[in-house]
């Protein structure tokens, strides 16, 4: 089960990377990066979950020193099933099954179980090959597929409850075996917070939680999208507006891991002040939740000003992966129109094109049907620092967000920000964190999600006009320096890592 690249008996801070570090580049593997490099005086550890090991390349990132533990499993890999074989259920534990069932159904407004904190109910109660293989298993799914969906195919019904169960138990064996740390720490909630939360629950060693975008939220998204769990039924068989009841199964799913990881995670923190609200309406106890915010280097990327040319780049970039959340198409669009004012303007897509191939690919034919291909740059990866100094204006066009580093990175090298509303842009761009941060006035512009013309004459009334450029590229250097340095972040992690390791001091101790 899973595989050591490094392996410690001695982790001060274990940190839960749900398909993120060190095999995928930027966004939060950035983030990790930056809190191991940045508290030299902890050890760390990661455990990675990934899918499957064909979904992941080469390690992305030069593993630092203080980095003494790293161990890796896939939560959807074949060979992790236990063998077929005739299973036997147990009655009683199959009643906490089904109260289980019922909690998620009624979306969590009950008591959470206690029974369900426990490792013991996932590897003893209710083991793998029990839920996989028994009679009483098999009964219950089509109990609660005549109750529920009956109209839709009873194949996609099964295999949904299937995969949506399976990783339950790779990470309820996981837990029972993590012993080598001090700290949990997890990026996000999702199967990382829910193993952050199992092992927390069975060792009552501290829970760290950091949400960066709201998982629950963006999966609900991803969900809501997914055209992988199709709706087979008929227009007479559903009604106007009605959710799939496979996406809904997904849904709650995902909301209810969420409320069981805000049970146990202490603290848990957000980015900016809308973030936590979200987290306090899917149930996160407000007098739990804080605020840190993202930090930069001020410092190196501040230089990248001096290799600016005087004139305004006309390049608009966008930094991410390209992904349907990221909303590329809309940016190709925007250009569209920009291109017609703008003849020479170039629109840089810089990141990874591999974890969607088809978007990638439409976004490609887009490109080609919309004669763009002198106009749009497909970069991949790239460093910002070579990056930034030729930009005229990062852009995000993302349908949901957290608080992105690529618009801060820019404020610190002096590039003004175009972004749609989503996450912390409100809040970067006009500022928000205090009444001080609103004076500084605006660093570049938020439009609504999905306009491409709204988006297109915000370039270029950016662009076009010099003095407008300047004051915003002055709000956005004040605000990055002001707020969002790497000292202060690293400083407020540092303080609550502290706080953790004597917590753990005093509970190994008792």
């Amino acid at each position: 089960m899973g595989f050591y690249i490094k392996k410690s008996e001695d982790v001060d801070i274990l940190i839960l990377a749900e398909g993120t570090f060190p095999y995928i580049k930027g966004g939060v593997s950035t983030w990790i990066y930056q809190l191991i490099t940045g508290l030299k005086e902890f050890k760390f550890g990661i455990v990675f979950l990934g899918s499957r090991p064909e979904d992941y390349g080469e390690i992305q990132y030069k593993l630092p020193d203080n980095l003494v533990h790293f161990e890796v499993h896939y939560l959807f890999a074949e060979e992790e099933k236990p063998p077929v074989r005739e299973s036997k259920a147990d009655e009683v534990a199959f009643k906490y099954v089904s109260e289980l069932h019922n909690w998620f159904k009624s979306n969590h407004t009950g008591v959470l179980p206690e029974y369900i904190k426990k490792l013991d109910f996932y590897i003893k109660s209710i083991p793998e090959e029990v839920f996989l293989y028994s009679e009483r298993s098999w009964n219950f799914i089509l109990e609660n597929y005549y109750e529920n969906s009956p109209d839709q195919s009873f194949i996609d019904y099964f295999w949904t409850v299937r995969n949506i169960h399976m990783p339950i138990w790779v990470i309820a064996k996981l837990a029972k075996q993590l012993k080598n740390y001090k700290v949990i720490h997890s990026p996000s909630t999702g199967y990382a917070g829910f193993l952050g939360a199992l092992m927390h629950f069975d060792t009552g060693k501290p829970f760290i939680l950091t949400e960066h975008g709201i998982y629950t939220r963006e999966r609900k998204i991803d969900l809501l999208n997914a055209d992988w769990i199709e709706d087979k039924r008929t227009i007479l068989q559903k009604e106007l507006g009605e959710l799939d009841y496979l996406k809904t199964m997904w849904v709650r799913f995902f909301e209810g891991l969420g409320r069981f990881i805000y049970t146990a995670a202490d603290p848990i923190i957000s980015l900016f002040d809308k973030a936590r609200e979200i987290q306090i309406s899917y149930g996160a106890p407000p007098e739990k939740t804080m605020i840190i915010p993202n930090g930069v280097d001020i410092e190196r990327l501040g230089k990248l000003i001096e290799k600016r040319e005087e004139e305004i780049p006309k390049v608009i970039t966008l930094i991410g992966r390209v992904v349907p959340i990221k909303d590329i198409k809309t940016f190709i669009k925007a250009i569209r129109i920009v291109a017609n004012h703008i003849p020479d303007i170039e629109g840089w897509i810089v990141g990874p094109e591999d974890e969607d191939p088809d978007y990638a690919r439409e976004c490609h034919f887009l490109v080609e049907t919309l004669g763009l291909k002198r106009n749009i740059k497909f970069l991949g990866f790239q460093k910002i620092d070579d990056i930034l100094p030729k930009t005229g204006i990062v852009t995000l066009t993302s349908i949901s967000e957290g608080m992105p580093l690529v618009v801060i990175e820019g404020f610190a090298a002096g590039v003004p920000a175009v972004t749609t509303n989503v996450g912390s842009c409100y809040q970067l761009i006009y500022g928000g964190i205090d009444e001080e941060d609103k004076k500084l006035g605006k660093a570049g512009e938020v439009v609504p999600i999905a306009n491409p013309s709204k988006l297109a004459d915000t370039y270029l009334k950016i662009l076009t006009d010099e003095k407008l450029w300047k004051s915003c590229q002055d709000t956005a250097l004040k605000r990055v320096r002001k707020y969002y340095s790497m000292e202060t972040f690293l400083g407020s992690y540092r303080s609550i890592y502290m706080e953790a390791v004597e917590k753990w001091q005093v509970l190994a101790l008792s």
